[in-house]
């Protein structure tokens, strides 16, 4: 197989071209309410596998934390650096899940009849805890079915995140984050041309500057609210000064120097406590310890410094909570 990380090895998905190219094909079973797929939502019954350092793992974090799910939803918490065959719990006594009983996430994966999917052993997966095999370890979907799906179990007050009348624009500004700065970072730092990682370079800003203007005169995304739009941007946003800016070249500004971008980010650190599920020490030792074609010599940067994550004066004039 090839690398098996949910951040795949430099050089792994490059086309012919020198562009990078994230394997798409996730496992596409659901849980949902009525079971149709084999999986009946079930409190205790799943457990969700992360890594703190991830970005995609940290959509699900964010969403199982603000839904009130920790209850219904046990975690599993693999260690920031992992091999090219898995991640691993390295971070539990003994080196194993206590409720798995597993000491690497590809045990989980290997118990599925059907093989690996394209994208390899990443994270976010939920396992079924009853089989101890991957249900699905599709990201996208698994926030989207956490908010919708789960929809008994969350607690009374928690926010609409999918809100019916908003879901297209959620949809349509969602993609483009994801196309130009979500998978925009990787395509800079993963890709194998100066063509490459000019185009992609050049896209991300765009964007970025196009978030700039748009937060500007609006607290969130899209409407008055905070939505999934938000769970998906801003797991990218935290990450960029710590990693993205140096490790994969995105160094044009920081985020600290994007007046609106960096006081959203810390009105949703603060405001919906998304600070509490950050690890800025996993985060950088991901990123710089594990891709060493990029940083061949392992060194973790001790900065930046992170103690300005604060909400900033008059951020709230902006909307309400």
């Amino acid at each position: 197989m090839t690398d098996q990380s949910s951040d795949p090895k430099p050089g792994s998905y490059v086309n012919k071209e020198g562009g990078y190219e994230r394997k798409a094909r996730y496992i596409e079973t659901r849980i949902t309410k009525d079971g149709r797929d084999g999986y009946a939502v079930e409190p205790g019954r799943y457990r969700l596998a992360v890594s703190r350092a991830c970005p995609w793992a940290h959509r699900t974090i964010l969403t199982r934390q603000l839904l009130g799910l920790e209850e219904a939803i046990s975690m599993a918490v693999a260690g920031p650096v992992h091999d090219e065959d898995s991640w691993t719990f390295d971070l539990d006594p003994g080196g194993v899940d206590p409720v798995l009983g597993i000491p690497r996430l590809k045990d989980a994966y290997d118990k599925r009849p059907d093989g690996y999917p394209e994208s390899g052993i990443t994270v976010p997966a939920v396992v079924d805890t009853q089989t101890g095999m991957v249900v699905t370890n599709d990201f996208h979907q698994i926030v989207k079915d956490l908010v919708t799906e789960w929809t008994d179990h969350q607690r009374p007050d928690a926010p609409d995140l999918w809100p019916e009348h908003l879901r297209d624009e959620i949809e349509e500004v969602s993609d483009l984050v994801y196309r130009d700065v979500n998978n925009g970072v990787y395509r800079c730092g993963f890709a194998g041309t100066q063509e490459a990682y000019d185009a992609a370079y050049d896209q991300l800003w765009a964007r970025m500057d196009w978030l700039e203007e748009r937060l500007s005169t609006r607290r969130y995304l899209v409407g008055d609210q905070l939505t999934l739009a938000d769970v998906r941007l801003w797991p990218t946003l935290v990450r960029f000064d710590a990693a993205y800016h140096g490790h994969f070249k995105c160094n044009r500004t920081k985020l600290t120097e994007m007046p609106a971008l960096w006081g959203y980010a810390r009105d949703l650190w603060q405001t919906w406590d998304f600070g509490s599920t950050v690890n800025f020490e996993h985060i950088k030792a991901h990123y710089y310890a594990t891709h060493l074609d990029i940083n061949p010599t392992g060194i973790v940067p001790k900065g930046p410094d992170t103690s300005g994550w604060t909400v900033p004066a008059g951020r709230e004039a902006l909307g309400p909570k």
